[in-house]
């Protein structure tokens, strides 16, 4: 049961093979054995009296096509009734009074909360090692990271603990994980689905988005996720009147003629061998599919590194200054007076990485150097955007290479060199900063790794609001191969 589809799922609702309390049962025994930490909470009852309304609904004939499918949730979403703790002490045991849009509309189309998922301390972190409640073990290779900041979610769905799970990705934390965990992964456009109730780390970068087991579970997700919110005031919308996007429409397309574009950057120095080599076996199946190969440039790439960790912290330092002691969260039992609260209460509250980003971004921000480096960022980051643009005015109509330079590496083996870490992101940034959208689906193993397990993720990049173009690549690809099919041992 675990390794059918979210669709193969529904058609078994839909048809009265399986119930939804049966499915919830069936995942939530599989979470309690589970040893990859992939949740931090989990709560049967509340589980159960939504697979009860979700029966209720089916049995009825007002059900869609989610009803009844479970679903875990990244616990940077604020949630009622479960804990959100953004994977942090400064938030340890924190109940939301409301939902966030995204859980509200998973909700409102009869899906089944399972739990909240593990994450890098405020989705600061490229491995999922900078949790407050543990690292998440990779479910191909224990021994090995499963990706950030999204770990925990894209390890619930490798290893079949929930069909569907939320994530959010800043500079990379849908596709990385996705990559390293053998799993697809979608970040829409930044703007297209909310950020209302997701706990912000940088807000023009910050973007929700699906992971599942293949490319048509994700446009069925979007399908909910996606939409004007006028609680968030960066969300964007293209439908017209009343009319909702519909991310299947195009799955079935052939891809005769799409000009994929193959950046000379991504395939430099630093990228293994064994990652490339699945990279490019799997362009050479697009050319199979119809599709034409295209050399392209997009020189600001190295730039986007150092881009990115000055906006991003800049924005994390003035977003985390909330976390003071005084409203909610994590209080110091002892302090003498107000600013020693203050100074206490973050110190004992956040994580290494986090204060380390906060003195980062408060540093940039400072008197004297927002100039000389903030606003340079974002000019950089302007000339980023324009790079893309440039590619798919009149070169290509999407860009592939890899998710990231390496398969997943040893939990512990970069905890120490932050900058280690930061590099692994090279090929994500840059989409993050435009605001595009991309996506990472599986197409092969490294080689290079002690078992020779560990999964390697194509990405594909695609203009603004091209989401259905992204999802119908990858969907044909997926039905080209069996990638996305494969599982861990033990499964």
């Amino acid at each position: 049961m675990h390794n059918k589809t979210i669709k193969e799922l529904s058609t078994l609702l839909h048809s009265k093979q399986v119930s939804a309390t049966e499915l919830a049962r069936h995942y939530l025994g599989r979470i309690d054995a589970s040893g990859h930490n992939a949740f931090l909470h989990v709560d049967h009852e509340l589980t159960l009296a939504q697979a009860a309304a979700a029966d209720e609904r089916l049995a009825q004939g007002t059900a869609g096509p989610l009803t009844g499918v479970p679903i875990a949730h990244k616990d940077i979403f604020v949630t009622r009734g479960w804990r959100t703790t953004a994977g942090s002490k400064m938030l340890d045991g924190y109940v939301s009074p409301f939902d966030a849009t995204v859980v509200d509309r998973f909700k409102a189309a009869g899906m089944v909360t399972l739990g909240k998922v593990n994450l890098d301390e405020f989705a600061m972190g490229s491995a999922n090692e900078n949790s407050a409640y543990g690292a998440v073990r990779n479910p191909w290779d224990a021994s090995a990271v499963p990706g950030g900041s999204s770990g925990g979610s894209a390890a619930a769905i490798a290893a079949r603990l929930a069909p569907a799970a939320t994530a959010t990705d800043t500079g990379g934390s849908i596709r990385q994980p996705a990559a390293f965990c053998g799993v697809t992964g979608i970040k829409p456009t930044y703007g297209r689905v909310s950020r209302f109730g997701m706990i912000a780390f940088a807000s023009s970068l910050d973007q929700g988005g699906p992971i599942a087991q293949t490319a048509e579970d994700c446009a069925l997700l979007l399908n909910e996720m996606i939409g004007f919110d006028e609680r968030d005031s960066t969300s964007l919308t293209v439908e017209q009147g009343n009319v909702r996007e519909d991310y299947t429409r195009d799955l079935d397309k052939p891809l005769d003629g799409l000009r994929i574009g193959v950046p000379a950057e991504y395939f430099g120095e630093g990228l293994a061998s064994d990652v490339e080599g699945a990279v490019r076996a799997a362009l050479d199946q697009f050319v199979k599919l119809g599709a034409v190969l295209v050399d392209i440039s997009l020189p600001k790439t190295a730039l986007s590194i150092p881009t990115y960790y000055i906006i991003a912290p800049a924005e994390a330092s003035s977003n985390l200054s909330r976390f003071d002691g005084v409203r909610y969260g994590h209080r110091a039992s002892e302090y003498k007076d107000l600013q020693d609260m203050y100074r206490k209460t973050r110190a004992e509250g956040f994580g290494t990485e986090v204060k380390r980003r906060i003195l980062v971004g408060t540093y940039v921000l400072c008197h004297g150097y927002y100039d000389a480096y903030y606003v340079q960022a974002q000019k950089i980051r302007r000339l980023i955007a324009d790079d893309f643009q440039a590619a798919f005015a009149d070169k290509c109509d999407v860009i592939m290479g890899p998710v990231a330079p390496t398969v997943a590496w040893d939990l512990g083996s970069k905890a120490n060199d932050p900058v280690a870490n930061y590099l692994a992101d090279i090929f994500t940034l840059s989409t993050s900063l435009a605001g595009l959208p991309g996506m990472s689906i599986p197409c092969g193993f490294g080689t290079g790794d002690k078992n020779g397990k560990r999964p390697v993720g194509l990405q594909i990049i695609g203009n603004y609001f091209a989401e259905a173009k992204l999802l119908n690549i990858a969907h044909q690809y997926q039905q080209a191969t069996d990638w996305h099919q494969r599982t861990p041992e033990g499964v």
